[in-house]
């Protein structure tokens, strides 16, 4: 169970558009947005989850067409998040928009996120550890996922309000910009590249 809970921690602190989203949202809101937006994401990697553990998920990506369409949709959307902060000059803005995503923002976010389908996936169908009872493992694997998942966002929140107190130089601001971006591009290319 220690590779198991290794594993999800290492697969939840790599930048993807959850974390990354959290620390705009902190950056450009502040906490109690930010702090609201991650409930949303909270809300949404569940159902994630949900949709892993009842083959849900499979089912509909099953079908090739239909698992084209949400990878063209999702790395759509990803590619304009990774340019909106690319193209964000230099001021560390991560995400701008006029007002908070709120908790549906962060709910619709995972629906549409590649990690978090591959990380479900790889966490709830691999890393066996109690193979006497599958419900007891899936369920201390969720408890162990939310017991990571939680800190490891609020962290990152906490990471974006700290960089927006910052008074950085502007070009460090922009290559803080451009790693971001990088970052998000791997997700849409590691989605992309992933075997279907």
């Amino acid at each position: 169970m220690l590779t198991f809970a290794a594993a999800v921690f290492f697969l939840l602190i790599t930048p993807g558009p959850g974390v990354l989203s959290a620390a705009g949202v902190g950056s450009a809101f502040g906490f109690r947005s930010g702090a609201r937006y991650i409930v949303g994401l909270f809300i949404g990697t569940n159902l994630v989850a949900l949709a892993v553990i009842s083959g849900l998920a499979a089912i509909l990506l099953a079908t090739s067409e239909v698992r084209f369409l949400l990878l063209i949709a999702s790395a759509c959307y990803l590619v304009f998040l990774a340019a909106r902060i690319a193209l964000s000059g230099t001021k560390v803005a991560f995400i701008e928009t006029a007002k908070p995503p709120g908790v549906w923002g962060g709910i619709t976010l995972q629906a549409i996120n590649p990690k978090a389908y591959a990380v479900n996936t790889t966490l709830f169908t691999g890393f066996a550890f109690w193979p006497e009872s599958l419900a007891s493992e899936t369920l201390i694997k969720l408890v162990v996922i939310n017991g990571i998942w939680i800190p490891i966002h609020f962290l990152w929140l906490g990471a974006g309000v700290w960089l927006h107190r910052l008074d950085l130089p502007a070009r460090v601001q922009f290559r803080i910009n451009l790693a971001m971006a990088v970052s998000m591009l791997a997700v849409v290319a590691l989605a992309a590249l992933a075997p279907k």
